[in-house]
């Protein structure tokens, strides 16, 4: 199994940043694929980015392609979302998430919430306009 949690959430002004870090405890964090994911209030959970589990691919949905980039350090056992140009509507709480199914190729980026089977407790993202 693998713990994860989140830190650096806050509030920031429209057209700002924010870093977003994910630390894992437990088993290797290199054998885990990996992503962020979302929810507003009223809204279900969204995939905001993913990354393979060697870092090599990554995933962004149109929503965030082009202000959000994902990384992850597998010597330190943590991943990143580097958050720029935040909007309003980007305002959620955001989930460091983990999987590791076997059938999956290594450069993979799993799309669905079912693939994830480890999640972190959340860290709040308020971006005021």
């Amino acid at each position: 199994q693998v713990q994860l949690v989140e830190s650096g959430g806050g509030l920031v002004q429209a057209g700002g940043s924010l870093r977003l870090s994910c630390a894992a405890s437990g088993r290797t964090f290199s054998s885990y694929y990996m992503g962020w994911f979302r929810q507003a209030p009223g809204k279900e959970r969204e995939l905001v980015a993913a990354i393979s589990r060697g870092g090599e691919t990554t995933y962004y949905p149109d929503s965030v392609k082009g202000r959000f980039t994902i990384s992850r350090d597998n010597a330190k056992d943590t991943m990143y979302l580097q958050m720029n140009i935040l909007k309003p509507e980007d305002t959620a709480v955001y989930y460091c998430v983990a999987g590791n199914r076997n059938n999956y190729n290594y450069y993979y980026t799993p799309r669905s919430r079912s693939d994830y089977g480890y999640w972190g407790q959340g860290t709040q993202v308020t971006v005021s306009s």
